[in-house]
């Protein structure tokens, strides 16, 4: 199985970046997909969830509004746009699935891919 993020890069304060997340191996339709982040110095900290089948969405309390998951189905892809992005939105970004039926603290992690929000 794979997770592999993408589109991570370098902002200025008010742009916009989209990421991606591709998944392989799995049941894409049985997932829940997730994106995470972490500062430097802090805690990984959730962002948004996305139940495949159903598309049920889940956003961490601050971030939703600038932040907008979504998936593709037919490409077993998850994406985050994110908006108004600020410079505390600095982190790696990660992409967590996991099985629908799995513990919520089970699941597969990809690499992470870096967003830095700087002027």
């Amino acid at each position: 199985v794979q997770v592999v993020e993408s589109g991570g890069g370098v902002v200025q304060p008010g742009g916009s970046l989209r990421l991606s997340c591709a998944t392989s191996g799995f049941t894409f339709s049985n997932l829940v997909l997730s994106w995470y982040r972490q500062a430097p110095g802090k805690e990984r900290e959730f962002v948004a969830s996305i139940v495949s089948a159903d598309g049920i969405i889940t956003y961490a309390g601050s971030r939703k509004g600038r932040f907008t998951i979504s998936r593709d189905n037919a490409k077993s892809t998850v994406y985050l746009q994110m908006n108004s992005l600020k410079p505390e939105d600095t982190a790696v970004y990660f992409c967590k699935a996991r099985v629908r039926s799995s513990s919520p603290s089970a699941g597969y992690w990809g690499q992470g891919t870096q967003v830095t929000v700087s002027s």
